[in-house]
């Protein structure tokens, strides 16, 4: 079965000193990129995702500027893929499925920032396309969230999230469970 792995906006306004830090972004990245090393090694399919936010009012991931780039932990190599989004879903408006199609893609390896936003929304859409899909769930990074004046941790978000996830949209595995599969 022809894999790919996607990343899902692992940029710098997620990460310390940007506009919008996520809790535990920069060890989320380093598990990421160690995923991203294997496909690479393997020379396996591999797809950065990019969102540039067009809300009017929106204060972070402004087009142009250093906040909206790719993390340096996972920065792209010259010819792989590089798509821009500005939707939750990775797949809307972006020809992220018409790639994978086009690849013979049957699985997506899933990996990035915020869980409980572009995570979750973009593996059920890929699911709903037919992907077998996988999440690497230490190589996602989100923020604590507040409902009805009750604080929810962001590992505790992750953790409901993943759990949602996890048999029916996705395999949820560790960096560590992924790349010790005989195929990785």
């Amino acid at each position: 079965m022809k894999t790919a792995l996607v990343l899902i906006d692992i940029q710098n306004d997620y990460f310390p000193g940007g506009r919008m830090e996520l809790v535990g972004s920069l060890e989320a990245s380093l598990r990421a990129q160690e995923v991203l090393a294997a496909f690479r090694n393997n020379g396996g399919d591999i797809a950065h995702i990019q969102h540039l936010s067009t809300r009017p009012n929106a204060t972070f991931f402004l087009p142009n500027t250093p906040g909206a780039e790719i993390h340096t932990n996972v920065a792209p190599l010259a010819g792989e893929t590089v798509l821009v989004k500005n939707f939750p879903n990775s797949f809307r408006g972006t020809g992220l499925h018409e790639t994978l199609s086009a690849r013979q893609v049957e699985r997506i390896v899933f990996a990035g920032m915020m869980t409980h936003m572009c995570i979750d929304t973009t593996v059920r859409a890929g699911f709903d396309l037919g992907y077998k899909c996988v999440l690497i769930g230490d190589g996602c990074a989100t923020k604590d969230l507040t409902f009805r004046g009750r604080t929810i941790p962001a590992n505790d978000v992750n953790a409901a999230y993943f759990s949602a996830l996890d048999g029916m949209f996705a395999e949820v595995k560790s960096s560590k469970e992924f790349l010790a599969e005989p195929s990785n």
